[in-house]
C-alpha cells in the first residue's frame, strides 16, 4: 500500500510541475510587460492560465476573455471586465461558436497600443471556432468523424481542420492588425510544435505534403475551397507574436522522476512520447515493469481506443490500465498508473486508474471479466470495481497522459 501510495504521490507531483496557474506567473516574470495588457485564455487549463496571469500582473489587466470547457471554470467569476464562455469539447458546440466571435470581437476593441496576451491550452481546437460562409456544425461533425477514422497522422488531420476554419493556421494573426502579442502555451502534442498546440492560431501552418498528396474526399475538397488561404510562413503579421510554450509532458515527466529520486527509487525516464492501440501499450508497458529491474519507469504520450458500436464506461488511460492489469495478474511487487494530466479520461470524471497484481482478483470478485470489459470498451466498469480509479478533479493543466510503474524488491524483510 507504501508504494502505490507512493506512485499516487509522484503523480500528483507530477500535475503541479505543470500547472497552468504556476507556470504562467512563472513565465510572465521573465517579460517586461508595461502596456494595459488585455488577456485571451482558451482551452481546458484557461482558468488557471488565467489565474497565473492575475497573480502576477493583475494591475496591467484592463480586460479579459476566458473560453473553456463547460464546468472547467474553476469559480471563475465574471465581471465588467471578465467575459467567461463555456463551450464544447471534444466535439464543437454552438457556444464554441459563439466563443470564436466573442474572441474576434475581443481583438477588434483592444486598442493599438495595447497589449494582448493569449493563453492557450489543449482543447483550443474545439471551444473556440469561426467557419466559412456556408459551412455549419454539421458539416464540421461530419469532417472530424471521417478525420479520426481516416488513418491519417496527427499533422494531416490537423492541417485538414486548419484548412476549414477562418482562425486557425495562422489566421487569427491576421487579425491583430499589428497589435503585440504574447502567447504562452502548454502543450498537449507529441513534438510540442507551437502549430498544432491549438491548431495554430497565432503559428503559420506547417504541414507539407508528401510526394503521394492527401487523397481526401470531394465533399471535403469543397469544404477547404470555402475557408480564406493560410497566412505564408513569412507572412508580416507573425512579427509582432511571441510564442513561449511554457508546460510539457517532458516537464512533468522530470518532476516525477526527481520526486521518485527523493523518495529513494531507481528511475527509468522513457524519452518517447506513446502512441498506438492503449490495449496494446498496456501489454507493452506491463511486460517492461516484469521483465525490467527494480524502479520508477515514467512514460507520457497519448494512446488511442478502438470503440466498439456501443462503449461502456471508460476512456483510453482506464483501458490502458486494466489491459496493465491483466498482465501483471499475481505480480505483488509491481504497481501501475495511469491517466490524464487534465483530471479526465473519455467522457468520465475519473482520470484513469492505478492497478496491481491483485487488481483482477478485485474485479473477479465483483463478477467482472477483465477481458470481456476491454473489448467493450468498459475498463471503468472494472476499475470501479476493483477499486483501482484515479480521481483528482481539476488539475489545472493538459500536457497529454502520464503512466507511471513502480517495481520493488524484497531486502532483508523491507521493501525498495
Amino acid at each position: 500500500m507504501r508504494h502505490r501510495n507512493n506512485l499516487i504521490t509522484i503523480y500528483q507531483v507530477a500535475l503541479e510541475a505543470v500547472n497552468g496557474r504556476n507556470r504562467v506567473k512563472a513565465a510572465l516574470s521573465r517579460y517586461d510587460l508595461q502596456k494595459d495588457l488585455y488577456v485571451a485564455a482558451i482551452g481546458k487549463a484557461a482558468a488557471a492560465m488565467f489565474r497565473g496571469a492575475e497573480d502576477a500582473v493583475s494591475a496591467s489587466i484592463k480586460q479579459s476573455l476566458v473560453i473553456t470547457k463547460t464546468d472547467y471554470v474553476d469559480a471563475l467569476v465574471p465581471n465588467d471586465n471578465l467575459r467567461i464562455i463555456e463551450a464544447g469539447h471534444p466535439w464543437p458546440t454552438t457556444a464554441s461558436l459563439e466563443a470564436g466571435s466573442a474572441l474576434l470581437d475581443f481583438i477588434d476593441h483592444v486598442p493599438e497600443d495595447g497589449q494582448l496576451l493569449f493563453l492557450i491550452s489543449g482543447g483550443a481546437s474545439s471551444l473556440a471556432e469561426v467557419l466559412p460562409e456556408g459551412v455549419g456544425l454539421e458539416e464540421l461533425h461530419r469532417l472530424n468523424d471521417w478525420l479520426l477514422s481516416s488513418g491519417l497522422d496527427i499533422h494531416a488531420i490537423n492541417h485538414v481542420r486548419k484548412a476549414v476554419s477562418c482562425i486557425k493556421g495562422g489566421r487569427l494573426a491576421q487579425k491583430l492588425n499589428d497589435r503585440s502579442a504574447l502567447a504562452l502555451l502548454i502543450s498537449d502534442v507529441p513534438g510540442d510544435d507551437p502549430a498544432t498546440i491549438g491548431s495554430g492560431l497565432l503559428v503559420p501552418d506547417r504541414f507539407v505534403e508528401k510526394e503521394v498528396p492527401l487523397q481526401l474526399p470531394a465533399w471535403i475538397e469543397e469544404l477547404i475551397s470555402k475557408g480564406p488561404p493560410m497566412p505564408e510562413r513569412d507572412s508580416l503579421c507573425f512579427d509582432h507574436v511571441t510564442i513561449d510554450i511554457i508546460a510539457t509532458i517532458n516537464d512533468a515527466k522530470h518532476a516525477a522522476a526527481a520526486k521518485g529520486r527523493d523518495m529513494g527509487y531507481e528511475v527509468y525516464e522513457d524519452g518517447a512520447s506513446l502512441v498506438g492501440d492503449a490495449v496494446l501499450v498496456g501489454q507493452q508497458l506491463a511486460m517492461e515493469l516484469i521483465d525490467g529491474p527494480a524502479g520508477l519507469y515514467i512514460w507520457g504520450g497519448e494512446t488511442t481506443v478502438q470503440l466498439p458500436a456501443n462503449p461502456g464506461q471508460g476512456g483510453r488511460n482506464q483501458q490502458l490500465a486494466l489491459s496493465a492489469a491483466i498482465e501483471l495478474q499475481g505480480e505483488e511487487d509491481i504497481v501501475f498508473l495511469a491517466a490524464g494530466s487534465d483530471g479526465t479520461d473519455g467522457p468520465t470524471d475519473d482520470a484513469g486508474g492505478i492497478v496491481d497484481g491483485g487488481s483482477m482478483m478485485r474485479g473477479k470478485l465483483e463478477g467482472l471479466n477483465a477481458k470481456q470489459c476491454l473489448t467493450q470498451a468498459d475498463a471503468g466498469t472494472f476499475l470501479s470495481a476493483s477499486g483501482d480509479l484515479i480521481q483528482t478533479g481539476l488539475t489545472g493543466t493538459n500536457v497529454m497522459d502520464i503512466m507511471l510503474g513502480l517495481k520493488t524488491i524484497a531486502l532483508d524483510n523491507t521493501t525498495l
